[in-house]
């Protein structure tokens, strides 16, 4: 008999009561650290005192009124955004594909508004996750989860992750764009060389197409800038965000430039709880935190340290740990043994973490944690790791 809730999730067998900062409460009054952050998403940890109290006074005043009206909440994040960032323009969603969505309509239209409505094609890359709507799965690529859903969307031109040479001999007439992670999330925190970055936006240059971002899960602090491209000095035409811009709240959007954005006019596009009066009032209150200067200094700071404990962990156990990569706060470990079997015996030791691919664990806590936070989350690590290292000798 199929449950109540669609079975398309296999969670744990463990409710969460409450969350405190960078811990979890289960239903059983245990704790847990919390070092998947809802996926990247708990940015500030949870319950944090200011987003709650953003959250209840506008929960207090008004919860939705739809896009008919204009809400004062939406133009101050949106303003803020575009004076953070490469954008001048900034379109509200509630998730990462929606505005994964709304930026690869932006493209399309954009090529249609010159003239040219048959370059309408993207190239993307092998091992990349853009989200689980038809056009989204159709850009990742991964058959796993284009099974069974029907002919695959058209428009959305792979190559291997890394090939620069196969990106150019890719492009046609029909090339809209290049849309990329950073770093590869559910991928298995693969970043991107900060010089083929450099390179792809040179390219799109030389062709006339637009550079598209997913910064979902990259965004937001994570890496320790605002946004992971800004390591590389480039800045995108187009870039989807989500995740820790909300803080935990359903928060998500499309920047843009004033020039890509041009053929989105008034009936284009639409959203009917994008950009609500609740979710732009946590939007603010993340941005009122992760603008502050010291904010992205402690994250590389604090990244610094984990990093060096990672490391130090991998040398000790080279035959469970294969490497240690990512940037910031969003860090993989590529292990040698099976990596769900690492994140039970993690979770068994009440520290949570994320599965990726690549056989990776993924390592993705709040921005906000403290070195005593890193200490408990490495002995953790430590203790797991010995436990397979002596199961194999």
């Amino acid at each position: 008999m199929i449950s109540a809730v669609l079975p398309t999730y296999a969670p744990a067998d463990l409710g969460i009561e409450k969350g405190e900062g960078v811990y979890l409460i289960g239903n059983n009054g245990e704790r847990y650290l919390d070092f998947a952050a809802g996926i990247a998403v708990n940015s500030l940890g949870h319950a944090h005192p200011h987003l709650v109290a953003a959250l209840v006074e506008q929960a207090g005043k008004l919860w939705h009124t739809s896009n008919m009206l204009k809400i004062p909440g939406q133009q101050r994040l949106a303003e803020r955004l575009v004076e953070a960032t490469f954008a001048d323009t900034v379109f509200f969603t509630n998730s990462g594909v929606e505005a994964l969505e709304c930026s690869i309509k932006m493209a399309r239209k954009y090529h249609a508004a010159n003239g040219h409505p048959e370059r309408f094609h993207l190239i993307t890359f092998e091992g990349a996750f853009h989200g689980r709507s038809l056009a989204t799965i159709a850009a990742g690529g991964q058959e796993k989860y284009l099974e069974g859903f029907g002919p695959k969307v058209q428009g959305f031109d792979q190559v291997p992750f890394g090939d620069l040479d196969a990106v150019r001999k890719a492009i046609t007439d029909e090339t809209a764009g290049i849309l990329i992670e950073p770093i590869q999330g559910e991928g298995g925190i693969r970043p991107v060389p900060t010089e083929m970055m450099r390179q792809l936006r040179a390219i799109c240059d030389e062709h006339g197409i637009l550079l598209l971002l997913d910064e979902v899960q990259c965004g937001a602090g994570r890496t320790g800038k605002f946004f992971a491209h800004e390591w590389a000095g480039i800045e995108p035409d187009i870039m989807a965000i989500a995740k820790g811009i909300g803080g935990g709240f359903p928060v998500g959007a499309c920047l843009a430039t004033e020039e890509a954005a041009k053929g989105m006019v008034k009936g284009t596009h639409g959203s009917t709880f994008g950009g609500n009066p609740l979710a732009m009032a946590v939007g603010n209150a993340v941005l009122d935190v992760m603008l502050e200067p010291e904010f992205l200094e402690r994250v590389n700071d604090v990244s610094k340290t984990l990093m060096q404990q990672l490391s130090m962990l991998a040398d000790t156990y080279p035959d469970v740990i294969e490497e240690i990569r990512g940037q910031g706060l969003m860090i993989g470990i590529k292990l040698k043994v099976p990596n769900l079997d690492m994140l039970q015996a993690l979770r068994d030791r009440h520290l949570f973490t994320v599965a990726g691919g690549d056989n990776v664990i993924r390592l993705l806590p709040p921005l906000v944690i403290e070195e005593k936070h890193i200490k408990e989350a490495v002995e953790k690590l430590g203790d797991a790791c010995k436990s397979f290292s002596e199961k194999e000798s």
